[in-house]
């Protein structure tokens, strides 16, 4: 069994709530089913929490909090729902000490929510997938206690690789086909790339071609380099940032 996965039984073992944290832009495909069976099994407490709520529309969130129950919706980097969550927290341990799991796959956000529960930086955070390396204690308060764990790949399911680029379980850099998955996710996301970039195409690719042009990413004779547009469009929108 790899040594991630021995962290998550541990982590399993150890706490009364399980916290798994969603990304908000992919609620459905950035949720680990196997882990979802092995609280259910455990028999303890699970709590969907969704972050970065701040870059998604009401709406899908009042449709995702129809079937996650229960679930908060949270913006760890904005600050966000944390003080709901706290008393979330609090109320499903009747106001005695509790010990939570953080739990999900890499890249979701376990880490900075860590910090803006803790209210410092408790958790060490980076944009790549897999920063955290094993299980770590951070205290919140007096009651409660945060176990945070490496972010872990479902053994039973097997996503596309645009799926896990989506959300950011893949780090944009070690994508195999960033122009594909790129073109992929403009398409679904358009209207959102032309806001964010004041771009105007018809399609993915020529909205590709007005983006690497727009950030100078020009090979000789005037082609565009697509695979390094395709790297930094991801980048930016895994890391949330952009113009």
């Amino acid at each position: 069994m790899p040594t991630f996965w021995r962290h998550v039984n541990n982590v399993m073992y150890k706490a009364e709530l399980i916290i798994e944290v969603l990304d908000a832009r992919a609620i459905e495909d950035s949720r680990n089913k196997e882990i979802e069976q092995k609280v259910k099994q455990s028999g303890k407490k699970l709590l969907f929490v969704i972050n970065k709520c701040d870059l998604v529309e009401k709406g899908k969130l009042e449709e995702a909090a129809k079937e996650l129950k229960p679930s908060i919706f949270i913006s760890s980097t904005e600050h966000l729902g944390t003080t709901l969550l706290k008393k979330k927290i609090l109320e499903i341990s009747h106001g005695e000490p509790i010990v939570v799991g953080i739990m999900g796959y890499p890249n979701v956000g376990k880490s900075s929510l860590i910090n803006a529960l803790a209210g410092r930086g408790a958790a060490g955070t980076s944009p790549e997938s897999g920063f955290t390396k094993g299980m770590q204690k951070i205290r919140v308060g007096t009651k409660i206690m945060l176990l945070d764990t490496p972010g872990v790949f479902s053994r039973k399911e097997k996503k596309e690789d645009y799926t896990y680029a989506r959300f950011g379980a893949i780090d944009y850099g070690k994508i195999k086909d960033p122009e594909n998955i790129a073109l992929q996710l403009i398409d679904e996301e358009k209207a959102y790339f032309e806001e964010r970039y004041g771009i105007s195409a018809e399609d993915a690719e020529e909205f590709l071609d007005k983006y690497a042009r727009k950030k100078n990413l020009i090979l000789s004779g005037g082609r565009i380099n697509a695979e390094a547009a395709a790297r930094r469009l991801l980048k930016e929108w895994q890391e949330k940032k952009g113009r």
